[in-house]
């Protein structure tokens, strides 16, 4: 089976973040890595696109280049990723989107409600793909709570409680480190910075697993910081469709903390519990029955976690593979969309562009919220 081509916006050397892309997209073998706009320094991107194995003249100097040295070509790359700071996300996946791209777009979406929506619109008229970089739901037991919940084995949900806190922009002495400030900069994050950044995760993971959207939400904001323009940590109160309530905590101040993204979900049959350092293991807890422990890799569980496992059990898998397993469900989809042909509605678990609207709209829902002292915020749609 060919390659498919793959292609890069930001991420540059040292990014840690299109690191992890770059692993995740070869990690089964389904994308090559093809063109490049990998800096805000042409000359540093160019590089390291060539080095990546690029060729000269798919190395581009920034996304406009880009976008138009792939138009041109009879072979264009089947997917672009876009892993640029918050505020360039729209106008990046907008261009290409129209131009008959297929695009994974790194979270939040965008930065406001409105062009959120538009995304999702132009995404619908080019007939493209567009998804959005939730990705730890593609982590093997992550999806195993989903499967099970969809099958009942958990009865009603009744509470989901959801965390991502971590201690690594506690240093006031990394005031103006340029890997910290951007992410308390209104102008480059929007009117968000943990919430966005972490809890937005935690949030989509929350509805991934219950098959609910947020409905309403009341949101506590503090910048625990002196001099930070957004928060640094929240607490939010949230309200499903399906009538579960939520509980979420994040920080960026929880100085002990590692990752400290966990899931709890409660319903009236059993709970279930994982945390994301510890991802081979899933706690399951029958009402009025002893937990267990579901390992990763292990006969019986779902389809869905099997198929997205990679390793024999007791191996761990982290997050390149969690990530990979998106790149999977887009390489799968771009293949029936070449060969056009229908996928089964369950069988692609990528998070697309309406779960990045939902995203954004809840992220402002929850700034509104704060900046009104914690009055519950209704979602729209």
């Amino acid at each position: 089976m060919n390659k498919l081509t793959w292609g890069m916006i930001g991420g540059g050397e040292g990014s840690q973040i299109g690191g992890a892309h770059r692993v995740a997209a070869g990690l089964d073998g389904a994308f090559s890595f093809s063109a490049g706009a990998l800096d805000i320094d042409a000359a540093k991107g160019r590089d390291f696109a060539i080095r990546l194995g690029a060729a000269a003249d798919r190395a581009y100097g920034d996304w406009r280049e880009m976008l138009e040295g792939e138009s041109n070509r009879p072979d264009p790359v089947d997917l672009i990723t876009v892993a640029t700071p918050n505020n360039t996300h729209f106008e990046i996946t907008k261009a290409f989107l129209q131009a008959g791209f297929n695009v994974l777009c790194e979270k939040p979406m965008t930065t406001t409600v409105a062009e959120a929506e538009e995304i999702v619109a132009v995404a619908r008229q080019a007939g493209r793909l567009c998804a959005v970089n939730y990705g730890y739901s593609g982590y093997p037991l992550v999806r195993q709570m989903r499967a099970m919940i969809a099958k009942g084995e958990l009865g009603a949900v009744r509470l989901v409680v959801a965390e991502f806190a971590h201690g690594f922009h506690a240093d006031a002495a990394d005031a103006d480190n340029p890997r910290v400030r951007w992410r308390y900069d209104p102008a480059q994050a929007g009117v968000s910075s943990v919430v966005a950044d972490c809890g937005s995760h935690a949030l989509h993971m929350a509805c991934f697993v219950t098959g609910q959207t947020v409905t309403k939400l009341s949101a506590d904001f503090a910048s625990c910081l002196e001099g930070r323009a957004l928060e640094d940590d929240a607490l939010i109160a949230f309200r499903m469709h399906g009538g579960t309530v939520g509980r979420l905590w994040t920080s960026a101040v929880a100085i002990g903390r590692m990752h400290g993204l966990t899931l709890q979900v409660f319903g009236e049959k059993g709970g279930l519990r994982w945390a994301q350092e510890q991802p081979n293991q899933l706690i399951w807890t029958p009402l009025n029955e002893s937990s267990r422990i579901l390992e990763r890799g292990a006969a019986g569980l779902s389809p869905a976690a099997q198929s997205a496992s990679r390793l024999a059990i007791g191996h761990t898998e982290g997050m390149f593979a969690a990530f990979a397993n998106l790149y999977a469900d887009l390489a799968e989809a771009i293949r029936a969309q070449k060969e056009g042909r229908s996928m089964a509605a369950d069988a692609f678990a990528c998070p697309t562009a309406e779960d990045g609207l939902h995203s954004v709209a809840a992220i402002h829902a929850a700034a509104a919220s704060a900046k009104s002292g914690g009055a519950w915020v209704e979602l729209e749609g």
